[in-house]
């Protein structure tokens, strides 16, 4: 029996981009184009009618921005963000993860790259480009360095409800703190298993109620969490 296809909505404020897009996911195995939308608030909208998997969100769009558009989408539980854009600027990347994005890639990743990342991150995995990835270490890394300032601050925030650093829910068990550092070190799912000595599906229980817990809505915010902690 086949399994069911990931299906995709695609938003960019280009039609050549979707267009090129669309061409480019049709003709992937297991991937099915749903919709389109060319703003962030089409794409909310979108995303509450046709359900899909992954929204692959534009980060820089006229009216509601890709960012805000991942906030309410990633807050609704709507569909997993995978934030797709020509800036790795620290406030595109910061915002696009601390809104719920469960991945960044630039638009210059390669198209069996691309492909990947959305079945990636439907499948519960988190997916940063190496770009990207090497600029938030290096922020982690510098921030103790700079001014006394705390990991916690590493990360700017890019709104007011994000202005404080979370803490550790005290609730969290030894077990699922060490899936939270295991996240902080940017491993999926099945490293983690394969880590830590569990199934897949406990892996995925845990990773589930570390979220609940901490009231996150992605990996990768619970991954820069795991940062801020010291966890990773």
């Amino acid at each position: 029996m086949n399994e069911r296809p990931v299906t995709v909505l695609i938003a960019d404020d280009h039609p050549s981009v979707r267009a090129g897009l669309r061409l480019l996911l049709e003709t992937a195995e297991g991937v099915e184009v749903v919709g389109e939308a060319a703003d962030g608030a089409t794409a909310v909208q979108q995303t509450r009618r046709l359900c899909p998997d992954v929204v692959l969100m534009d980060a820089r769009m006229p009216g509601m921005d890709g960012i805000e558009a991942t906030r309410q989408i990633t807050r609704e539980l709507q569909a997993e963000v995978l934030m797709l854009t020509t800036f790795d600027l620290d406030e595109v990347v910061f915002g696009a993860l601390r809104a719920g994005a469960s991945g960044f890639l630039l638009k210059s990743a390669e198209p069996a790259q691309l492909i990947d990342a959305i079945r990636r991150v439907a499948a519960g995995d988190g997916v940063v480009a190496p770009e990207v990835t090497r600029k938030l270490l290096r922020e982690f890394a510098a921030a103790p360095e700079a001014d006394g300032a705390s990991p916690s601050n590493a990360a700017a925030p890019t709104s007011s409800e994000d202005a404080a650093p979370r803490k550790l829910s005290p609730y969290l068990t030894p077990r699922e703190l060490d899936v939270l550092a295991t996240l902080g070190r940017g491993l999926t799912n099945a490293q983690i298993a394969a880590e830590l000595h569990v199934s897949m599906a406990t892996v995925k229980t845990h990773v589930s109620s570390i979220l609940a817990k901490q009231h996150l809505t992605s990996r990768m915010q619970a991954a820069i969490l795991a940062r801020e902690a010291g966890l990773a």
